[in-house]
């Protein structure tokens, strides 16, 4: 079904297809409801939402002739911790993204589908007792980007829900992001 999606997003813009990049993507993002919450000795709470984290990918640009239609599709990695010095807690997931970009001068937005894969919730020496993980889910994002040559900074915005056995966690958020096309 995923391959199908992304196969559906691509069509349009790879039938007019003009110059197909590779592209590194980074990022930041916020948002969503907490998924795991702790107390450091000192009183010093921390926690970790379901959209936080850094991600970083690769993937391809597909630009058609006009140059004014461009297709990404990305995988990436993506992180958020909280350390502490006798434990850590991890929160990875493997984002799938398909987006489709109608594109300016100097600016691209648009939107499409990402799939959240594997997502995971782990810890180690004091919170070595969580270890758990959310079913893969199918969300939306929306992407605006001021483009500088072949780098791309902008801002986006992830819709999408976590389901797992102890119940769904929204992930919803604003985030920051950085691409590199070759």
């Amino acid at each position: 079904m995923l391959l199908a999606l992304a196969a559906l997003a691509a069509a349009p813009a790879a039938a007019r297809a003009a110059e197909a990049r590779p592209v590194l993507v980074g990022g930041y993002d916020t948002g969503g409801d907490y998924i795991e919450n702790v107390t450091f000795k000192d009183g010093t709470p921390d926690s970790i939402k379901a959209n936080e984290g850094l991600y970083l990918g690769g993937g391809v640009s597909i630009l058609n002739d006009s140059r004014n239609v461009e297709f990404q599709g990305t995988l990436s990695y993506k992180y958020q911790a909280i350390h502490a010095s006798n434990g850590d807690i991890t929160w990875t997931r493997f984002p799938l993204d398909a987006l489709l970009f109608y594109r300016w001068q100097s600016f691209r937005a648009g939107g499409g589908a990402t799939y959240a894969m594997r997502p995971r919730l782990k810890g180690s020496g004091v919170a070595g007792d969580i270890n758990s993980g959310a079913d893969n889910a199918l969300g939306a994002v929306v992407q605006a980007d001021y483009l500088v040559g072949k780098v791309a900074i902008g801002l986006r915005y992830t819709i999408l829900e976590y389901k797992s056995a102890g119940g769904t966690a929204r992930s919803d958020g604003l985030g920051l992001t950085f691409g590199l096309a070759f």
